[in-house]
């Protein structure tokens, strides 16, 4: 049974900084396609950025440019370094594992418990 468990959220004024790290237990890592989505009050879930076993990255248009999937697989980590942070940026931050075909990640079953990140105005 793989499990996930972020960490790194918290509270940070506009136009700053955090990362998200997410580590992975129970499974091979370096296999996985893994992917961060997120969640705002009232909104619905949403894909932010996912990163495939081979190393190709894509995002969400509203953090291109500002936030940056990377993956350890020494460390069967996934992070999320996120810049030049908004308001509306404040969500819940979940990572997952999921598939990739035809450029297209889609999660599977396995997602983390998630870690909040806010950000004041």
């Amino acid at each position: 049974q793989v499990q996930l468990v972020e960490s790194g959220g918290g509270l940070v004024q506009a136009g700053g900084s955090l990362r998200l790290s997410c580590a992975a237990s129970g499974g091979i890592f370096s296999n996985f396609h893994m992917g961060w989505h997120r969640q705002g009050l009232g909104k619905q879930r949403e894909l932010v950025a996912f990163i495939t076993r081979g190393g190709m990255t894509d995002y969400a248009d509203s953090v291109k440019g500002r936030f940056t999937i990377s993956r350890d697989n020494a460390k069967n980590t996934v992070y999320l370094q996120m810049n030049d942070l908004l308001p509306e940026d404040t969500a819940v931050y979940y990572c997952n594992i999921g598939s990739y075909y035809g450029g297209t990640f889609r999660p599977t079953g396995t997602w983390g418990q998630g870690t909040q990140v806010t950000i004041s105005s």
